[in-house]
């Protein structure tokens, strides 16, 4: 595939690490609208860590990658392309604070690509969606703004994004992806500018709609597996047995699927499953398990903090005023993605009897969370006695913290990712 010029719109988590792919072949230009992340990018430094900065720099330097906020230099790029010529969308798609989808970002980015679009171009959306997102929400927009007929002057695709935030095994290179076009013609074209660039190869869909499905159900059986086990951890809470061992001894059976209990946070399992239950009901089916998996996952970090304070009475520990330490605020281990993060939860319980909660995590940009959430969080560890220490996320610098030492003499230790030894915690989901 000779002569291809890309533009990707969205430089987070998902379009940087693509778009840094794609360089490696084609000349690429990676747009977003946030003037700080693209001089940070063009600086040759990742914040989210998903690129290295040695790769980078290296597609800067040696595969002309560049990127910008401006949408004249989007323009230009266009204008002097030769051949084929595509447009990526990976930009988020939230939720309100009803969990009703947010589709403004994706309506604002296909505004945008309908400002740049010219006759014979392919745009190729990645945001997770439900079905019929892309041709009935977006493609009218970018016929709007453009003036140019859908599957006549220009086509569209979709395929879904499976980054990993922080999996350093699954990086977008060696990712099978589902791929899609609203033409059989297109959907080959996309197909094959995937291919070129993946390890892996890819999977074709027959429609637009089924790679949008497909990808919402992903991260839909997550949500319930994840659930069960949730639930799980809190019958056998109150049985007086450890979740653990259960699991342990189930798994030795060939079919098991075996998970763990655990927080639900980041921008795909606690947000997709949404997207799926609004479209269900307005073609008027409820999906109950969809809406039990996601009441039952957003309960936890509020179940946990609940079962710190239980906890602390039942060893006699003071809980007005206690000194508490909470180990962990990203949603995940080892990654600095803050994004719905669950640990809030447990703030939010604990708070309402102290005052005095540290919150430690060395991953975590500290600006950015008292951006988003308001809170004060430390990077470094101050050396305290504490009443209650809460495990909420195994970033590799806590598996090697002494935490008896850190520890007062009578003390509560909960550990929510159930990493570490009984000898040490007190309880775990």
């Amino acid at each position: 595939m000779d002569n291809i010029r890309i533009v990707v719109i969205g430089l987070g988590y998902v379009g940087l690490p693509l778009a840094r792919l794609f360089s490696t072949k084609y000349e690429t230009l990676g747009f977003d609208v946030n003037r700080k992340r693209v001089s940070e990018l063009m600086n040759g430094v990742d914040s989210t860590l998903e690129v290295t900065d040695e790769l980078l720099k290296e597609a800067i330097d040696l595969n002309g990658f560049r990127c910008t906020f401006d949408p004249d230099e989007v323009v230009e790029f266009r204008k002097n392309a030769a051949g084929s010529f595509f447009y990526i969308v990976t930009v988020p798609t939230p939720i309100d604070q009803k969990n009703r989808p947010d589709l403004t970002p994706l309506l604002k980015a296909s505004e945008t690509v309908g400002n740049f679009i010219r006759k014979g171009d392919i745009v190729v959306y990645e945001s997770t969606v439900y079905p019929g997102v892309t041709e009935e929400e977006c493609i009218p927009v970018i016929e709007r703004t453009s003036g140019l007929e859908f599957n006549k002057d220009f086509f569209a695709g979709y395929s879904p994004e499976r980054i990993n935030p922080g999996d350093k095994q699954h990086t977008v290179e060696k990712i099978k992806k589902v791929t899609s076009g609203s033409t059989l013609e297109t959907a080959r074209k996309i197909d094959k500018l995937y291919n070129s660039v993946l390890l892996n190869g890819t999977h074709m869909a027959p429609t637009i709609r089924v790679a949008e499905a497909s990808k919402i159900v992903e991260n839909c059986q997550r949500d319930v597996q994840i659930a069960f086990f949730n639930e799980l951890s809190r019958i056998f809470n109150v049985m007086g047995i450890h979740t653990n061992d259960v699991i342990e001894a189930a798994a030795s059976k060939w079919n098991f699927i075996k998970l763990k209990p655990g927080l639900v946070g980041g921008h795909c399992i606690s947000v997709d499953p949404y997207y799926l239950i609004e479209k269900s009901q307005v073609h008027g089916y409820s999906p109950n398990i969809l809406i039990e998996a996601r009441r039952v996952n957003d309960s936890m970090g509020e179940f946990v903090g609940n079962q710190v304070i239980r906890l602390m009475n039942k060893k006699g520990i003071l809980v007005k005023d206690a000194n508490i330490l909470i180990l962990g605020v990203t949603f995940k281990e080892n990654c600095p993605d803050i994004r719905n993060t669950k640990v809030l939860d447990i703030y939010r319980v604990l708070s309402e009897y102290s005052s005095h909660i540290t919150i430690f995590d060395p991953w975590a940009v500290a600006k950015e969370v008292k951006s988003e959430y308001g809170l004060d969080i430390v990077n470094s560890l101050p050396r305290s006695k504490y009443d209650a220490v809460v495990l909420t996320v195994c970033h590799r610098e806590f598996l090697g913290l002494d935490i008896p030492s850190l520890c007062a003499e009578k003390s509560v230790v909960y550990d929510v990712k159930g990493c570490l030894s009984e000898e040490i915690a007190d309880a775990a989901l």
